[in-house]
């Protein structure tokens, strides 16, 4: 079974960490029955009505569970420690919102409008805990708008068209931790798909190397990771948008 646990608005201007590196820290708190499947950064709408801190996105830890479990105890389990964490990084002057969700919650249908909305219009509050009827969805200090941001950061990733992922753990490998260049093989190797956007792009072969330039970040696209690359020399690739945003991720 899969868990969804959302954290939105948990910094401010300056910091040296944002709400990329709380998810990212979350999995050090699991229980011994959950294991980190990724973190994925879901881009919000950008608007002048919205009291984000800089690019207004939310992480999403998505969690595997072996086995059977009680969804509602599991969830409520999670939440219990998500909300101690928070306690424990959110800084002074945020408004840090948290959602769980689950597999089967009933709230997920509401959550993925959600957070089709939350990227082309302001949303509310209410609206977002109207969406996670269902689902667990708190705000932890300040005004609390990080709840619009959690709410909708589970939607999107549970439809699993969108959100670019800053953790993988597809065989306990760190994104971190692959070198650049890296071969598609080893990319192959851990579940992620290596597509070419070029036009006529032949497809990447096991022994060509993609150039990261560090950054190592694939994209959530059909509730899968996938790299997109663009040809670069002769067996080589280029990951796409590969830049470091060291502070958001």
């Amino acid at each position: 079974m899969r868990f969804y646990v959302a954290f939105d608005d948990t910094d401010v201007l300056g910091a040296e960490r944002g709400t990329g590196k709380v998810g990212r820290w979350f999995e050090d708190e699991l229980p011994p029955s959950c294991r980190l499947w990724g973190v994925l950064r879901q881009q919000l709408l950008v608007d002048d009505a919205i009291p984000y801190t800089s690019h207004n996105s939310a992480a999403v830890c998505v969690i595997d569970v072996a086995g059977e479990v009680d969804a509602e105890e599991l969830a409520d389990d999670l939440a219990e420690r998500a909300v101690a964490h928070l306690e424990r990084n959110w800084m002074d002057g945020s408004d840090p919102g948290l959602c769980v969700a689950w597999d089967g919650c009933p709230a997920l249908p509401r959550l993925i409008a959600f957070g089709h909305l939350a990227t082309v219009e302001v949303v509310t509050m209410a609206e977002a805990y109207n969406a996670a009827r269902g689902a667990h969805l708190s705000g932890h200090g300040g005004h609390e708008h990080g709840v619009i941001g959690a709410a909708a950061g589970v939607g999107l990733t549970v439809e699993g068209w969108s959100g670019r992922f800053i953790e993988y753990r597809g065989n306990g490998r760190a994104l971190r931790d692959y070198p650049d260049p890296v071969r598609v093989a080893d990319l192959t190797a851990a579940a992620m798909t290596v597509v070419a956007l070029d036009r006529d792009a032949p497809v990447p072969l096991p022994n060509e190397q993609v150039v990261t330039n560090g950054w190592l970040r694939p994209r959530l696209w059909g509730g899968r990771p996938v790299l997109p690359v663009e040809r670069g020399a002769v067996g080589s690739w280029s990951a796409l948008a590969s830049e470091k945003r060291a502070v958001e991720d």
